[in-house]
């Protein structure tokens, strides 16, 4: 059988057994024939002559015919070892005879077994095809000297199959696209751009109860469209006021969540306004303190929403460096105020005898999710009102008995245990600093964010409020649609076409309305879980804002506390 003899050799002197065995053996036709195709002269003779680059070094002469037939060393075997994933491009030189000139021969990589009859061993040569030669030009004239590789590869102990390849040089655009990643995830993160403002400064203008507190409202931003990027205006408290009034009537029928402005405070504007500067308590001076931190946190929540702070009161008020016009309707006891609280009272009657059959299960399950933080955030700030109240009193608990354990060392007759107690008397003063700071540490970070909280959740609730109201609207727009619908079915039916066409108008008037009402419903609706949205990651934020703060100054604070009683330990080691 054809596929039980062995394959001939490529090369035999006998021309007539070469024909009839490839004749004969289908194999070796199929073989040989790409061979012939694939193969020039100078790479067989490359090929015959250089032997096996591991095992020795390449002859100088050219193999003479085997008269036994004995099989000629392998074609590829002679190959050099190519680069991995590419072409190795070798440049060999004609002998002399064949007065040709060089090529370039590109081969592939070769498998380990260097199998000439497997599909996948068999090296592509990229080159152009000469016509095929016969097998008697192939081979130099006997004693002609055949070229050696040039790089023939130095054999080794332990032959390294693993072809030695240079690693290619890094391409160009690598770092720069790598930079502008960086560069595209610092702007994502860091965003383009921010508005910082503070409020310092606070100062009162007047005499009696005309007078009132000024504020210097500070700005940096990067942000186009206002003219400077740093300056300072001087703003009143009414002005802050009268700011949030403003923004509540254009922006909360549209489903925006306007931040809530600080409240006012009647008995401690009072007691500011009787008192003058140098007459000051530390009661008025903890209230004016609270009221600007209040203030710069009003503020740059409103500053932090894209719609609010293009709005043009609000650019107004921060870049305007003149007075404002007097606020007239943010006084508690004016006209304006009566009206306002009439109306929240008429809004408090309506949410508790309108209930709205939701449709949305989004805004059922967020309703409640707020009334029960509105409900937790409440007991929280109880719970934290406490906790700095009973700071506050060890602090003043602290001071008392300083001030004790000084009076003590001043009659003690012993004159190490005098020195111990005064030491003491000094410490404990000490810490009754750190308590107090402390205390209000837990006043601004704890209680105060949890407190406006509580205030921008009850914006929130006048948000949903507004949707209802808008549902309400659409709901009763679709009631007048109805009765004009059958008033105009009534005219037809009794006859009296003068009022039809009347009746007509009306229903695609109430039809218009019912679809506007529609439509706004639909945008609120929108509008409120896109601000829901918003407003829980600045939530979550803030509160993890508040707890590091926190806790960085309990560690602080607590740190401070074991240095004073660690200075104080030897003295009273001393006694003696």
């Amino acid at each position: 059988m054809a596929d039980s003899r062995e394959p001939p050799p490529l090369f035999n002197d006998d021309d007539d057994s070469r024909k009839d065995d490839d004749n004969d053996d289908l194999f070796t036709s199929a073989v040989q024939s790409p061979v012939s195709e694939l193969t020039t002269p100078e790479d067989q003779t490359k090929q015959e002559g250089a032997g096996d680059p591991l095992t020795s070094p390449p002859p100088a002469t050219s193999f003479p015919p085997d008269p036994s037939g004995g099989d000629r060393p392998d074609l590829f075997e002679s190959c050099e070892e190519p680069s991995v994933g590419g072409f190795s491009s070798v440049p060999l030189e004609q002998p002399a005879e064949g007065g040709g000139t060089q090529q370039e021969v590109s081969l592939e990589d070769e498998t380990d077994d260097g199998e000439l009859f497997d599909p996948s061993s068999t090296p592509k040569l990229q080159l152009n095809q000469d016509p095929p030669l016969p097998a008697s030009n192939i081979l130099p004239p006997m004693g002609a000297p055949l070229t050696p590789p040039v790089a023939p590869i130095t054999p080794t102990a332990t032959p390294n199959l693993t072809p030695n390849v240079t690693p290619a040089a890094p391409t160009p655009v690598t770092p720069v696209a790598a930079a502008r990643s960086s560069a595209e995830q610092l702007e994502s993160e860091s965003g383009d751009e921010f508005i910082e403002i503070s409020i310092s400064d606070p100062q009162k203008i007047g005499d009696g109860m005309s007078s009132y507190m000024a504020y210097k409202v500070t700005t940096k931003t990067n942000i186009a469209y206002f003219r400077k990027k740093h300056w300072s205006v001087t703003r009143r408290f009414s002005d802050f006021l009268g700011l949030h009034g403003k923004l509540v009537e254009k922006h909360l029928h549209s489903g925006r969540i306007i931040p809530p402005a600080p409240e006012k405070s009647a008995i401690g504007t009072t007691k500011i306004k009787l008192g003058s500067d140098k007459s000051a308590d530390s009661g008025s001076s903890d209230f004016i303190e609270r009221r600007r931190a209040s203030l710069e946190r009003y503020m740059n929540r409103t500053a932090s929403h894209p719609t609010l702070r293009s709005d043009p009161d609000f650019r107004e008020f921060i870049e305007l460096d003149a007075e404002l016009p007097r606020a007239t309707q943010t006084s508690a006891l004016s006209s304006a105020g009566v009206l306002r609280l009439f109306n929240r009272v008429g809004e408090t009657v309506n949410k508790m005898t309108f209930k709205m059959d939701e449709s949305d299960q989004w805004f059922e399950e967020k309703t409640q999710q707020i009334e029960n933080l509105d409900a937790q955030l409440r007991k929280l700030h109880a719970a934290m009102e406490g906790l700095v109240a009973y700071r506050r009193e060890l602090a003043t608990s602290t001071a008392s008995f300083a001030k004790s354990a000084a009076v003590l060392s001043s009659v003690e007759e012993h004159s190490a245990l005098s020195r111990a107690l005064h030491q003491l008397a000094e410490s404990t003063e000490r810490t009754h600093t750190i308590h107090h700071a402390q205390a209000d540490a837990d006043y601004y970070h704890l209680s105060e964010t949890t407190k406006d909280y509580i205030h921008l959740i009850g914006a929130v609730k006048d948000v949903f409020h507004e949707r209802v109201k808008t549902f309400q609207t659409w709901q009763h727009a679709q009631t007048m649609l109805a009765k004009k619908r059958e008033a105009k079915a009534k005219a037809e039916l009794a006859g009296r076409m003068d009022k039809v066409q009347q009746a007509q108008d009306e229903v695609a008037e109430w039809e218009a309305k019912v679809e506007r009402s529609q439509e706004e419903f639909d945008r609120i609706s929108r509008a409120i879980k896109k601000e829901m949205e918003q407003f829980d990651i600045v939530r979550v934020k803030d509160f993890k804002d508040m707890l590091v703060k926190y806790l960085e100054a309990l560690m602080t604070s607590q740190q401070q506390i074991i240095k004073v009683w660690e200075t104080f330990l030897p003295e009273a080691r001393a006694i003696s």
